[in-house]
């Protein structure tokens, strides 16, 4: 089957979204189907390849209301339709695949409209977690997202939360539950700097969604107890510098590492050292990071609201939390970080989860999505007009 991936965002980037296009597009070349990766081209150093095959960024302009905004749109228009004209011919996919609906989503719509190429939609929470609300600000977009939805081929969602909040855009197709995986071999990497003894780790991209300063808040309350264990934060975005002055203002600061960026192996290996994890997003549409704390071993602290409650069971392999109680988030930290037997059983939990979580049981699930979308797409233009 001849598939075309057509990702909101993806390397040299790294998120959720980047991570399970990469990780999908290969397994599913593996089992011989042709997959292309299209991004949205935002003006980064692109890599030409990935995985030995050519890699497309491709123009996704979209008009607004004011007169330079629309002007710079129609400007841009016959380029953007040349480049998505010129990448379906080269390709030639069977079915075309929007993950994450931004500004990728129109496009897709369009090109499989405009070919009779069937589209199916993966959803990754983008309507409650994009970080500029975008689907609350733009009736462009929300508009677009209600065609989208509604004439997709096929819809998959990365948790029923995810899922459910598909509802209020309009009727669509049943949607199938696919959630994410892990890579359980990945090697470690060496970290760019010293870390403490003892430590908790947050992992995640710096936006206020991601919870770092209920995370702060709760550390600082609990750290008089807990005074040689530290906080290391990795990642970064647009609210670091108002996190680094927040554990200032805290006297919390000497104790607080923010590491900055890091690579997936280094991810690994700041995790395997930790104490225990803590993933304080206000909410989460499934998670990746939490798989990535049962991978190694340790303890998962998270948000009771979002996709985390769909596969974390509370006391037996995660500690689940309201995300927007510190007090509630200390008590938690100071609990684990002094219950050995806790920890242990927590960890040991964890492993036996994660375990289920690969991509190869992903892969099966979209699979399954594809094959019937082409099939039932085969079989309407096989189908006479009356």
């Amino acid at each position: 089957m001849r598939v075309a991936l057509v990702a909101s965002s993806y390397l040299p980037r790294f998120g959720g979204v980047e991570e399970h296009v990469f990780h999908l597009s290969r397994h599913l070349r593996a089992r011989g189907h042709d997959v292309a990766v299209w991004s949205v081209d935002q003006g980064d150093v692109v890599p030409v390849l990935d995985d030995g095959h050519l890699l497309r960024y491709l123009p996704t302009p979209l008009p607004n209301r004011s007169l330079g905004g629309m002007a710079r749109w129609l400007a841009a228009l016959p380029a953007a339709r040349s480049a998505w004209r010129d990448a379906f011919a080269q390709d030639a996919p069977e079915v075309v695949v929007t993950q994450c609906f931004g500004s990728n989503g129109p496009w897709a719509t369009a090109l499989a409209r405009r070919t009779g190429v069937p589209l199916v939609y993966a959803n990754h929470g983008e309507t409650f977690m994009d970080a500029h609300d975008s689907f609350s600000t733009s009736r462009l977009l929300r508009r677009s997202f209600t065609t989208a939805l509604n004439e997709a081929s096929a819809v998959t969602s990365c948790s029923t939360y995810a899922a459910a909040d598909l509802d209020r855009f309009g009727p669509h197709s049943t949607v199938t539950i696919v959630g994410n995986g892990i890579e359980p071999e990945l090697l470690p990497e060496p970290l760019p700097l010293a870390l403490p003894p003892r430590y908790l780790a947050g992992v995640g991209r710096l936006v206020e969604n991601k919870g770092f300063d209920v995370l702060l808040d709760a550390y600082a309350r609990s750290w008089t107890g807990l005074q040689d264990v530290g906080l290391v934060i990795a990642g970064d975005g647009p609210e670091r510098a108002a996190l680094e002055a927040r554990a200032r203002d805290l006297g919390i600061a000497a104790h607080v590492t923010f590491t900055g960026p890091l690579r997936r192996g280094q991810v690994r290996t700041l995790l395997d050292g930790a104490l225990a994890q803590v993933v304080p997003s206000r909410v989460e549409a499934f998670g990746i990071v939490i798989l990535e704390g049962w991978r190694s071993g340790i303890p998962v602290l998270t948000t009771n609201v979002g996709g985390p409650a769909d596969f974390i069971a509370d006391g037996v392999d995660g500690l689940l939390f309201d995300p927007v109680d510190a007090t509630q988030l200390a008590s938690l930290i100071t609990r684990v970080a002094t219950d050995s037997s806790l920890r242990a059983r927590l960890s040991a939990n964890g492993r036996r989860t994660v375990a289920g979580y690969t991509w190869d049981r992903v892969t099966d699930a979209y699979e399954q999505v594809l094959h019937r979308a082409v099939s039932v797409s085969r079989t309407q233009s096989a189908e006479p007009r009356s």
